[in-house]
Protein backbone atom coordinates (compact mmCIF):
# COMPACT_ATOMS: atom_id res chain seq x y z
CA UNK A 1 0.00 0.00 0.00
CA UNK A 2 1.13 3.45 -0.96
CA UNK A 3 2.44 4.71 2.25
CA UNK A 4 3.76 2.34 4.07
CA UNK A 5 7.35 1.13 4.58
CA UNK A 6 7.83 -2.40 3.80
CA UNK A 7 8.29 -4.30 6.41
CA UNK A 8 10.54 -7.71 5.70
CA UNK A 9 12.30 -10.89 6.95
CA UNK A 10 15.18 -12.84 6.24
CA UNK A 11 16.90 -15.91 8.03
CA UNK A 12 20.17 -18.09 7.76
CA UNK A 13 21.91 -20.14 8.85
CA UNK A 14 24.85 -18.36 9.50
CA UNK A 15 25.56 -14.52 10.65
CA UNK A 16 27.01 -14.04 7.16
CA UNK A 17 24.30 -15.92 5.08
CA UNK A 18 21.68 -14.19 6.83
CA UNK A 19 23.38 -10.48 6.72
CA UNK A 20 24.01 -11.24 2.71
CA UNK A 21 20.07 -12.41 2.48
CA UNK A 22 19.10 -9.04 4.27
CA UNK A 23 20.64 -6.85 1.71
CA UNK A 24 19.05 -8.43 -1.14
CA UNK A 25 15.66 -8.04 0.41
CA UNK A 26 16.39 -4.44 1.64
CA UNK A 27 17.31 -3.71 -2.21
CA UNK A 28 14.76 -5.84 -4.25
CA UNK A 29 11.59 -4.58 -1.62
CA UNK A 30 12.94 -1.77 0.27
CA UNK A 31 11.14 1.75 -0.70
CA UNK A 32 13.17 4.81 -1.41
CA UNK A 33 13.04 7.60 1.36
CA UNK A 34 14.94 10.86 1.77
CA UNK A 35 17.18 11.07 4.76
CA UNK A 36 18.42 13.94 7.13
CA UNK A 37 22.45 13.66 5.56
CA UNK A 38 21.19 13.82 1.88
CA UNK A 39 22.55 16.47 -0.27
CA UNK A 40 20.29 17.77 -3.08
CA UNK A 41 21.90 15.86 -5.60
CA UNK A 42 21.79 12.47 -3.51
CA UNK A 43 19.60 9.95 -4.34
CA UNK A 44 16.41 8.60 -2.08
CA UNK A 45 17.66 5.71 0.45
CA UNK A 46 16.53 2.45 0.42
CA UNK A 47 14.93 1.53 3.57
CA UNK A 48 12.27 -0.92 5.43
CA UNK A 49 11.62 -2.30 8.81
CA UNK A 50 13.61 -5.40 8.75
CA UNK A 51 13.84 -8.73 11.25
CA UNK A 52 16.94 -11.22 10.42
CA UNK A 53 16.73 -14.16 12.34
CA UNK A 54 20.47 -15.90 12.63
CA UNK A 55 19.80 -19.68 13.27
CA UNK A 56 23.25 -20.63 14.48
CA UNK A 57 24.86 -17.26 15.29
CA UNK A 58 29.02 -19.07 15.64
CA UNK A 59 28.21 -21.38 12.69
CA UNK A 60 31.12 -20.89 10.24
CA UNK A 61 31.34 -19.02 7.56
CA UNK A 62 30.87 -16.66 9.76
CA UNK A 63 32.11 -13.50 8.58
CA UNK A 64 31.31 -11.89 5.17
CA UNK A 65 34.33 -10.50 2.58
CA UNK A 66 32.14 -7.51 1.48
CA UNK A 67 31.60 -5.91 4.90
CA UNK A 68 33.01 -2.16 4.59
CA UNK A 69 36.48 -2.43 6.12
CA UNK A 70 38.58 -5.29 7.44
CA UNK A 71 39.31 -7.82 9.97
CA UNK A 72 41.55 -5.34 12.42
CA UNK A 73 38.24 -2.99 11.96
CA UNK A 74 36.21 -5.63 13.10
CA UNK A 75 38.61 -6.62 16.30
CA UNK A 76 38.55 -3.14 16.97
CA UNK A 77 34.66 -2.40 17.13
CA UNK A 78 34.31 -6.01 18.95
CA UNK A 79 36.35 -4.42 21.84
CA UNK A 80 34.75 -1.38 21.59
CA UNK A 81 31.70 -2.75 22.16
CA UNK A 82 32.39 -5.94 24.94
CA UNK A 83 35.30 -4.17 26.82
CA UNK A 84 34.69 0.00 26.27
CA UNK A 85 37.94 0.83 24.81
CA UNK A 86 37.01 4.13 23.51
CA UNK A 87 34.35 4.59 27.05
CA UNK A 88 36.78 7.68 27.57
CA UNK A 89 36.26 9.71 24.36
CA UNK A 90 32.54 9.93 25.80
CA UNK A 91 32.26 13.71 26.33
CA UNK A 92 31.04 15.51 29.33
CA UNK A 93 27.84 16.59 29.38
CA UNK A 94 28.41 19.23 32.16
CA UNK A 95 30.90 20.99 29.80
CA UNK A 96 28.57 21.99 27.34
CA UNK A 97 29.46 22.08 23.55
CA UNK A 98 32.49 23.14 24.22
CA UNK A 99 33.27 18.94 24.60
CA UNK A 100 32.66 17.65 20.92
CA UNK A 101 33.33 14.23 21.98
CA UNK A 102 30.99 11.37 21.48
CA UNK A 103 27.19 11.40 23.09
CA UNK A 104 27.84 7.75 24.34
CA UNK A 105 29.25 4.11 23.27
CA UNK A 106 27.36 1.14 23.49
CA UNK A 107 29.73 -0.85 26.14
CA UNK A 108 29.18 2.35 28.23
CA UNK A 109 25.11 2.69 28.35
CA UNK A 110 25.17 -1.21 28.07
CA UNK A 111 27.90 -2.20 30.95
CA UNK A 112 27.97 1.03 32.99
CA UNK A 113 24.55 2.80 32.61
CA UNK A 114 24.28 6.00 34.71
CA UNK A 115 21.46 8.41 35.18
CA UNK A 116 24.25 11.06 36.26
CA UNK A 117 27.74 11.55 37.05
CA UNK A 118 26.75 11.07 40.97
CA UNK A 119 24.19 7.89 40.24
CA UNK A 120 24.24 4.57 40.45
CA UNK A 121 26.32 2.67 37.73
CA UNK A 122 23.84 -0.19 36.57
CA UNK A 123 25.90 -2.81 34.97
CA UNK A 124 23.03 -4.18 32.45
CA UNK A 125 24.92 -7.11 31.11
CA UNK A 126 25.16 -8.23 34.71
CA UNK A 127 22.08 -7.74 35.48
CA UNK A 128 20.63 -9.99 32.80
CA UNK A 129 23.32 -13.20 33.62
CA UNK A 130 22.30 -12.94 36.74
CA UNK A 131 18.87 -13.27 36.61
CA UNK A 132 18.75 -15.72 34.14
CA UNK A 133 21.35 -17.87 36.06
CA UNK A 134 18.68 -18.00 38.67
CA UNK A 135 15.35 -18.03 36.37
CA UNK A 136 16.21 -18.97 32.66
CA UNK A 137 13.08 -18.55 31.69
CA UNK A 138 12.61 -14.99 32.86
CA UNK A 139 11.64 -12.41 30.04
CA UNK A 140 12.34 -9.67 32.02
CA UNK A 141 16.26 -10.26 31.12
CA UNK A 142 16.85 -6.78 28.87
CA UNK A 143 19.12 -4.10 28.52
CA UNK A 144 18.43 0.08 27.40
CA UNK A 145 20.09 2.37 25.48
CA UNK A 146 18.22 5.55 25.67
CA UNK A 147 18.05 7.92 27.98
CA UNK A 148 14.69 10.39 27.51
CA UNK A 149 16.16 13.31 29.26
CA UNK A 150 19.01 13.42 26.62
CA UNK A 151 18.59 11.34 23.37
CA UNK A 152 16.11 13.24 22.52
CA UNK A 153 17.69 16.21 22.60
CA UNK A 154 21.40 15.23 21.13
CA UNK A 155 22.85 15.70 18.12
CA UNK A 156 23.61 11.72 17.66
CA UNK A 157 21.53 9.49 19.90
CA UNK A 158 22.18 5.54 20.39
CA UNK A 159 20.74 3.59 16.94
CA UNK A 160 20.85 0.49 19.26
CA UNK A 161 17.76 0.33 21.51
CA UNK A 162 17.61 -2.77 23.28
CA UNK A 163 18.92 -6.28 23.95
CA UNK A 164 16.50 -9.07 25.25
CA UNK A 165 17.70 -12.39 26.19
CA UNK A 166 15.49 -15.77 27.22
CA UNK A 167 16.95 -19.64 27.58
CA UNK A 168 15.26 -22.67 26.52
CA UNK A 169 16.58 -26.37 27.13
CA UNK A 170 17.59 -28.11 23.96
CA UNK A 171 16.64 -32.04 23.15
CA UNK A 172 20.22 -33.03 24.60
CA UNK A 173 19.13 -31.16 27.78
CA UNK A 174 21.71 -27.93 28.13
CA UNK A 175 20.07 -24.80 28.07
CA UNK A 176 20.22 -22.44 25.05
CA UNK A 177 20.58 -18.69 25.07
CA UNK A 178 18.51 -16.80 22.74
CA UNK A 179 19.13 -12.85 21.85
CA UNK A 180 17.14 -10.25 20.39
CA UNK A 181 18.09 -6.84 19.75
CA UNK A 182 16.70 -3.70 18.06
CA UNK A 183 18.09 -0.71 16.43
CA UNK A 184 15.62 2.02 15.92
CA UNK A 185 18.08 3.06 12.74
CA UNK A 186 20.59 0.54 11.20
CA UNK A 187 22.98 1.20 7.65
CA UNK A 188 22.61 -2.15 6.30
CA UNK A 189 25.79 -1.94 3.91
CA UNK A 190 27.90 0.38 5.87
CA UNK A 191 27.53 -0.70 9.71
CA UNK A 192 24.99 -3.00 10.27
CA UNK A 193 27.33 -6.96 9.84
CA UNK A 194 29.63 -5.02 12.39
CA UNK A 195 26.87 -4.34 14.60
CA UNK A 196 25.67 -8.26 14.49
CA UNK A 197 28.98 -9.34 14.38
CA UNK A 198 29.78 -7.78 17.97
CA UNK A 199 26.92 -8.01 19.42
CA UNK A 200 26.60 -11.87 18.45
CA UNK A 201 30.46 -11.31 20.71
CA UNK A 202 28.18 -10.01 23.56
CA UNK A 203 25.65 -12.54 23.27
CA UNK A 204 28.47 -15.59 23.83
CA UNK A 205 29.68 -13.73 26.57
CA UNK A 206 26.30 -13.02 28.48
CA UNK A 207 26.39 -17.17 27.43
CA UNK A 208 29.65 -17.48 29.58
CA UNK A 209 28.45 -15.42 32.25
CA UNK A 210 25.22 -17.35 32.62
CA UNK A 211 27.15 -20.74 32.99
CA UNK A 212 30.07 -18.95 35.51
CA UNK A 213 27.11 -18.55 37.68
CA UNK A 214 24.24 -21.36 37.19
CA UNK A 215 27.14 -24.28 36.69
CA UNK A 216 24.92 -24.88 33.89
CA UNK A 217 26.55 -25.52 29.91
CA UNK A 218 24.86 -22.70 28.01
CA UNK A 219 25.23 -22.93 23.92
CA UNK A 220 24.02 -20.00 21.86
CA UNK A 221 20.54 -20.16 20.40
CA UNK A 222 18.87 -18.19 17.65
CA UNK A 223 20.51 -14.28 17.15
CA UNK A 224 17.43 -11.96 16.14
CA UNK A 225 18.65 -8.92 14.56
CA UNK A 226 15.73 -6.04 14.37
CA UNK A 227 15.49 -2.40 12.49
CA UNK A 228 13.24 0.03 12.49
CA UNK A 229 15.17 1.51 9.88
CA UNK A 230 17.34 -0.99 7.75
CA UNK A 231 18.45 1.71 4.96
CA UNK A 232 21.22 1.96 2.55
CA UNK A 233 21.90 5.23 1.89
CA UNK A 234 21.20 6.75 -1.66
CA UNK A 235 24.85 7.82 -2.14
CA UNK A 236 25.99 4.38 -1.32
CA UNK A 237 24.40 2.55 -3.61
CA UNK A 238 26.14 2.58 -6.72
CA UNK A 239 28.79 1.21 -4.36
CA UNK A 240 26.77 -0.92 -3.26
CA UNK A 241 25.25 -2.52 -6.48
CA UNK A 242 28.61 -2.33 -8.11
CA UNK A 243 30.60 -4.28 -5.80
CA UNK A 244 28.53 -6.06 -3.11
CA UNK A 245 25.72 -7.15 -5.84
CA UNK A 246 28.38 -7.76 -8.53
CA UNK A 247 30.37 -10.15 -6.47
CA UNK A 248 26.91 -12.36 -5.65
CA UNK A 249 26.86 -12.86 -9.63
CA UNK A 250 31.05 -13.37 -9.84
CA UNK A 251 31.75 -15.39 -6.64
CA UNK A 252 30.67 -18.53 -4.97
CA UNK A 253 29.17 -17.71 -1.50
CA UNK A 254 32.80 -19.43 0.08
CA UNK A 255 34.20 -16.56 -1.69
CA UNK A 256 31.99 -14.00 -0.22
CA UNK A 257 33.35 -15.03 2.77
CA UNK A 258 35.20 -15.85 5.74
CA UNK A 259 35.42 -18.19 8.21
CA UNK A 260 35.95 -17.05 11.61
CA UNK A 261 38.06 -19.92 12.68
CA UNK A 262 40.69 -18.86 10.13
CA UNK A 263 40.95 -15.43 10.80
CA UNK A 264 40.72 -15.25 15.31
CA UNK A 265 44.15 -15.18 15.18
CA UNK A 266 45.44 -12.78 12.96
CA UNK A 267 42.25 -10.38 14.89
CA UNK A 268 43.58 -11.57 17.88
CA UNK A 269 47.06 -10.60 17.10
CA UNK A 270 46.06 -7.17 16.28
CA UNK A 271 44.35 -6.16 19.78
CA UNK A 272 47.54 -4.82 21.47
CA UNK A 273 48.16 -2.57 18.79
CA UNK A 274 44.16 -1.44 18.93
CA UNK A 275 44.06 -1.03 22.41
CA UNK A 276 47.03 1.54 22.13
CA UNK A 277 45.52 3.31 19.45
CA UNK A 278 42.19 4.02 21.25
CA UNK A 279 43.72 4.60 24.45
CA UNK A 280 45.45 7.10 22.50
CA UNK A 281 42.54 9.09 21.16
CA UNK A 282 42.23 11.99 22.29
CA UNK A 283 38.92 15.47 21.69
CA UNK A 284 38.54 14.36 17.83
CA UNK A 285 37.19 11.29 18.04
CA UNK A 286 35.59 9.72 14.60
CA UNK A 287 31.86 8.80 15.10
CA UNK A 288 30.92 5.59 16.59
CA UNK A 289 30.09 2.89 14.12
CA UNK A 290 25.94 2.65 14.28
Amino acid sequence: MTGDIPVLFTEGNSLAEAWEQSLISLHRYGCEIKTEYDKPEDPPSKDCSMTIVVHDPLAEPMIHRDFPGGLEDLQEYVLEVLEGIKDHCIRDVTAGEADTRWEYTYHQRLFAWQESASARIYDQIELIAEKLARTPWSRRCQAVTWKVWEDNYCADPPCLQSLWCRMLPDEAGGWRLNTNVRFRSNDAYKAAFMNMFALVQLQAEIARRIAAQSGRTILLGRYVHQADSYHIYGFNLREFESRFLQALQNRSFEQRTFRYADVRDLMEEAIPAIRAKAAAMGREVPPAVQ
